[in-house]
């Protein structure tokens, strides 16, 4: 009688045992496959309904024809992604010339993992974790820090300098700063360029009042250097703030690290006089609404987006002028459209 118990019992356990086997397994399945989104078809459909633009017979403004009849509210749903809504424009094999893969064709995984891990090792690093705020109980105050002999400061990171120190946050005393601002140009950190500044970790590291780079920010336009063009900046960040042009969000931190555009030396330190913008309409005393001019990137990172600026170009108030000559070996990579280009661009 105890035998036939015992084997009772070790079959119930036996059998459990099974059971969590087979869940154990149901569960990796579900963690391997990636998580798809619902497909929303209304979102194109609406897109086309609501307003009817009219594109090539244009006039002073563009002509819109709204819908007799309001269409239903729509409940809020996750955007499509934005190569979906591009693909119209892109020309054979673009795509796939631009794929994440080719990014970083020439640098190998361990590397970009070091760069993550080295440069941006504080990714948890939000307000209210590495910001002191109780060095902000005064008031906002902003200081810079006074540049060393020999440094050379380009045009672009002094403008922004000039800027701060012209605000009433500005302060000459570091004990009443809630900020501080390097005086170190950090805004160009491709090793090719004339505007690399050397030995920026050790320079940083030797202020008194580094602390990591808490209550720290830090410009940037370009890092890496081509054709890869990583976020190396060449100096580990720390907990200081990041404002940064082209932020790649594997290494963004919300909430804490500030996007900023990418603009030349030749943006004004100041704002013109008061704009002519009312409401949605567009100003009618400018002669153009849209002007782009830079390099058209055949390869890598960037190529699909600029690929795509001709097909807006209308040669009357949208000027969009690239140049296909970036890189030693453009030439290789050159299509139908690089002389015709490069020719209205050197206008």
């Amino acid at each position: 009688m105890q035998a036939k118990k015992r084997y009772l019992l070790v079959s119930v356990v036996a059998g459990l045992l099974f059971l969590i086997y087979l869940w154990g397994l149901q569960i990796g399945e579900l963690q391997q496959q990636p998580y798809h989104y619902p497909q929303i078809p209304q979102y194109h459909q609406y897109h086309q309904q609501d307003y009817q633009y009219n594109y090539y017979q244009r006039q002073d403004v563009y002509q819109s024809q709204p819908l007799p009849q309001r269409l239903p509210s729509r409940p809020a749903r996750h955007w499509p992604e934005l190569i979906e809504l591009l693909e119209p424009y892109l020309e054979g094999g673009e795509q796939e010339e631009d794929s994440p893969q080719l990014h970083h064709q020439h640098t190998s995984p361990h590397e970009r993992r070091a760069i993550r891990d080295n440069i941006y090792k504080n990714k948890r690093c939000r307000m209210e974790t590495c910001f002191d705020f109780s060095r902000c109980q005064s008031g906002f105050r902003v200081y810079i820090y006074p540049p060393q002999r020999g440094d050379e400061i380009s045009e672009t990171y002094q403008k922004i300098l000039s800027s701060i120190r012209e605000s009433r946050f500005h302060t000459t005393d570091p004990s009443r700063a809630c900020l501080f601002i390097l005086a170190v140009d950090t805004l160009d950190r491709d090793q090719l360029s004339t505007l690399y500044v050397q030995n920026v970790r050790s320079r940083i590291h030797s202020l008194p009042t580094w602390n990591d780079g808490r209550n720290h920010l830090i410009f940037n336009l370009y890092s890496g250097t081509w054709p890869d063009y990583t976020e190396d900046l060449g100096f580990e960040v720390g907990q200081s703030m990041l404002a940064k042009a082209s932020a790649d969000v594997v290494n963004f931190r919300p909430n804490f690290d500030i996007s900023i555009p990418l603009f030349s030396k030749d943006h004004p330190l100041k704002g013109g006089s008061t704009g002519y913008l009312a409401l949605n309409d567009a100003s009618p005393s400018r002669k153009y609404q849209l002007v782009f001019k830079g390099k058209r990137y055949l390869t890598g990172i960037g190529s699909e987006t600029r690929n795509a600026l001709y097909h807006i170009h209308n040669g009357e108030d949208v000027i969009l002028l690239t140049t296909c000559k970036h890189g030693k070996d453009w030439e290789k990579h050159k299509d139908s459209r690089c002389d015709r280009e490069n020719e209205d661009y050197s206008k």
